[in-house]
């Protein structure tokens, strides 16, 4: 079965979502991404217990963050899904795509080329 994912999708794959930090979104949007989002087992299903919990509050951190800034945390959300849930990642990937389009570019991704092109 081939799903359709958006091409300007870029999968990074963790050993458990309770490994990524804040950091790791927020430096996504540092380096271009115009937004981040993030899948996670089932809650409650998780191999190494709470991993998807911590992911969730650390999406929710990095949202704050993003609001605090002004680039809105709308651009980062969480999904919990199982394995044999593929018709539905690609679903949601489609979703996010096009809600961040309709958000436009990040505001940092603007402002990183305006400093590349004036110098």
């Amino acid at each position: 079965m081939r799903l359709k994912c958006p091409a300007n999708f870029r999968i990074i794959r963790l050993p458990c979502t309770g490994k990524i930090d804040v950091i790791h979104i927020l430096r996504a949007f540092e380096k271009g991404a115009d937004g981040v989002y993030v899948v996670g087992c089932m809650e409650g299903d998780c191999h190494f217990k709470t991993g998807n919990f911590r992911a969730r509050k650390r999406v929710a951190q990095a949202a704050a963050i993003l609001d605090k800034i002004g680039v809105g945390g709308d651009r980062v959300k969480m999904y919990n899904l199982s394995s044999g849930e593929g018709p539905l990642f690609a679903q949601y990937s489609i979703e996010m795509d096009e809600k961040i389009r309709a958000l436009g570019p990040s505001p940092i991704k603007v402002a990183l080329q305006a400093k590349k092109e004036a110098a």
